[in-house]
Formats: structure tokens, C-alpha cells, sequence
């Protein structure tokens, strides 16, 4: 997209994160035009070193890293600190994800940061919140993922134990996205002093559940164990099998030559898919509803077993076809490899070649925003740790 002005250009971001939210959000805001220095210490991002593909280089920092400096300052130096606090009087925004305690030794805790530079936005990503007993504990996406319930949230019968939905890092990703909001807040936000924000890892996990975790008049269950426990496991993949078995209307589908979804969120979608297959349904007014005898379960029972009967006898194209036609949102599944040839995924900037430290060119996922109706490219490859180092100290230190 060149010569088109991003809307963080200009603008500078010191991300002081390993691993995948904090540098998610230093990518988004990268994206968005923003100057993203990356400020390793010595070793670098852990992630770097996480099923490495070379040394300092693996798939997994890749995806997360594009569009950034990499500047190296040890903090666990005075001399390194010193770098950090002449770095940050140049910043517009400093994002980190270290615990509390650590923070504050290392001059990245809201004050520190302030002292620096008062008009700095700031953001911490935390483990479990900087408050209450556990504020100084290391977490990472699965830990959260435990606390907040979100690990249940999935449960199918049969599963022996909690497992991720997909092995997705759903708590990390939406700190991210968290992060990334915070740091335009504090831009937007900022006068005589930029406000400090806070997200964690806990509280993105709870984000996701946001549908979910509301309790009416303290209907909740009633506190027991403090850990879910075999039982609760299958009370959940119970409660996730009663209700699949009754939905015909919101799920993937077997055609006669795979897979595809059917979504249907208001009464209108779900009588044109009805006159489409020939199918009636006399609780399509409310079919969330909890079945009132069972009568009622078994019957609904069966038009799922008929839509499943209807729907394998043709191709996945031609229900597709028919449902759209008929304002139906329904979609082919893929896997994700199928992704990086998909037209129209190519077609708004979401793949995008990249050049790794090594020289190799790697695809991986593009920009997520498009500016001025073009999808934001990268401006720069994944950098090498310390690549930018003299680069961009340089101007922040003072003469010998």
C-alpha cells in the first residue's frame, strides 16, 4: 500500500514482551504504522528459541514479529536501564508483560515509565491482574485459560481431561487484542499525562466468556471444591452433547463430499433453510429453548438426524450455493494450509510474503486492517535480535 499514510504513523511503541500477547499487540500496532521497537535482552524473546527453525529463529516468532526493530538492552544492568529510560523520552507508548514486582526493578512499572516520559501511553499485560494474592505469579495462556473456566468450556464426553479448544492460545490472543486497544487509548487519551492500562491474561479469558459469565439474581451454582474435578468434566461435556444433539440450525454438516457449516441466528434464516430442505419445525421460533417433556426432545431429535439425512445426499458447493442465495451465511471447512492459495483471503492482504533474518521468505498472516480500502503490507521483514540496535540508540545516547 505505498502512499497511503498509516494512521500510527510517526508514532513510536516500545514493546518490552516475549512471547505471543504482548507481541501480538506490538504487531497490530506495527501494522497500523506505528515504529515498534522491540527491546530484547541479550538471549531475546523466549519465543525465538521455541521449536527453533535456526538459532534465534522459529515459525512461531515469525508470525508475531513482523514490522518491528529489535533493539537489545539488558536490563539487569545499570547501564541497560539507563538506555531503557533515554529510549522511553522518545516513545509515544511502552507496553510490557512483566510481573509486578519486576516491572518496578526494571523501570517499566507506570511510575518509572511516567518519570521518563509523561506522555507516554502504557500498557501492562498481566498473568492474573497486579492485584490480590496471586499478582506476582508467572502465567501463560494455559494457566488462564484453567482459572477462568474457559478450559471447560469446550468439554466433550469422553474426554479423560481438559484439553484447548484446537490447542489455540485464545487468552493470549485476546490480551493482545486488549493491548493493542489500550495503547490507543492511552494516544487518545493523553494530555498533561497518558493514562496507564492494565489487561491480563485472566481477564481476556474471561472476555471470550463474556455471553456466558453472567449469573442472574445468584443463580450460579453454588461454590464447592476449588478445582473442577472429573465430574464437573463430565457434567460439562454432557451439558455440550445435549445441546449439539438439539441444534440443527448453527453447525457444520457432512456433504456427500465434506464438510461445511450452517448458521442461522434469527427466525427468518432458519424457515427459508426449512423450505430449502423440505423440512418442518414447529419449535423454529425458539429452538434454544430447553425442551419441555421428552416428547419434545426426541422429536427435535429426529430433525436433526433428517437435516443430517438431507444435507449429505449433495455436495458441500451446492447447499452452500442454495443457502447464500437464500441470505443463509454457510461456508466450505478448511484447514488452515488451504488458506495461503484462498482467493479472497489473498485477495484483502490476510497472507503475506515476509523476509526472515536468514534471508528465506516466509508467508504468514498479513495485515488484519485495511487503510483507505488497501490491506496495511509490511514495511519490514521479522528483524534478527539486536538488528537495530546501534540504529536506534544511537540517537538517544549521548556523545563520548
Amino acid at each position: 500500500m505505498s502512499g497511503v499514510a498509516l494512521p500510527l504513523d510517526g508514532l513510536r511503541v516500545l514493546e518490552y514482551a516475549q512471547y505471543v500477547a504482548g507481541p501480538f499487540a506490538g504487531m497490530l500496532l506495527a501494522d497500523l504504522g506505528a515504529d515498534v521497537i522491540k527491546v530484547e535482552s541479550p538471549r531475546g524473546d523466549a519465543w525465538r528459541h521455541y521449536e527453533p527453525l535456526a538459532t534465534g529463529e522459529s515459525r512461531v516468532f515469525y508470525a508475531l514479529n513482523r514490522n518491528k526493530r529489535s533493539v537489545v538492552i539488558d536490563l539487569k544492568t545499570g547501564a541497560g536501564r539507563r538506555d531503557s529510560r533515554a529510549l522511553m523520552a522518545s516513545a509515544d507508548g511502552v507496553l510490557h508483560n512483566f510481573p509486578p514486582a519486576r516491572a518496578e526493578r526494571y523501570g517499566l512499572d507506570r511510575e518509572s515509565v511516567r518519570a521518563a516520559n509523561p506522555r507516554a501511553a502504557w500498557c501492562m499485560v498481566s498473568a492474573l491482574g497486579s492485584d490480590g494474592p496471586e499478582a506476582e505469579l508467572t502465567a501463560f495462556d494455559l494457566v488462564a485459560q484453567a482459572l477462568s473456566g474457559l478450559l471447560l468450556a469446550d468439554a466433550r464426553p469422553g474426554d479423560e481431561i481438559p484439553r484447548r479448544a484446537g490447542g489455540i492460545a485464545m487468552a493470549d490472543f485476546t490480551a493482545g487484542l486488549l493491548a493493542a486497544i489500550s495503547i490507543l487509548a492511552g494516544l487518545v487519551g493523553r494530555r498533561a499525562a497518558a493514562p496507564g492500562v492494565e489487561v491480563s491474561l485472566l481477564g481476556a479469558a474471561l472476555a471470550v466468556q463474556a455471553q456466558r459469565f453472567v449469573s442472574v439474581d445468584g443463580d450460579h451454582r453454588a461454590a464447592c471444591a476449588p478445582l473442577a474435578t472429573p465430574d464437573d468434566l463430565a457434567a460439562h461435556g454432557a451439558r455440550t452433547r445435549a445441546s449439539e444433539e438439539l441444534e440443527p440450525y448453527y453447525r457444520a454438516y457432512r456433504g456427500a463430499d465434506g464438510f461445511f457449516v450452517l448458521t442461522c441466528l434469527n427466525e427468518a434464516q432458519r424457515r427459508t433453510t426449512l423450505r430449502l430442505l423440505g423440512l418442518e419445525d414447529p419449535f423454529v421460533a425458539d429452538p434454544q429453548a430447553a425442551p419441555a417433556n421428552d416428547g419434545e426432545r426426541r422429536a427435535r431429535k429426529r430433525l436433526v438426524r433428517r437435516f443430517e439425512e438431507r444435507l449429505a445426499r449433495e455436495p458441500a458447493a451446492h447447499w452452500i450455493s442454495r443457502l447464500r442465495a437464500g441470505g443463509v451465511p454457510a461456508a466450505q471447512v478448511r484447514t488452515l494450509d488451504q488458506l495461503y492459495e484462498d482467493p479472497q483471503a489473498l485477495a484483502n492482504g490476510l497472507v503475506q510474503e515476509v523476509a526472515a533474518p536468514a534471508g528465506d521468505a516466509v508467508r504468514l498472516l498479513g495485515g488484519v486492517f485495511k487503510v483507505d480500502g488497501a490491506p496495511a503490507a509490511a514495511r519490514r521483514g521479522v528483524p534478527a535480535l539486536g538488528e537495530h540496535t546501534d540504529e536506534v540508540l544511537a540517537a538517544t545516547r549521548e556523545p563520548v
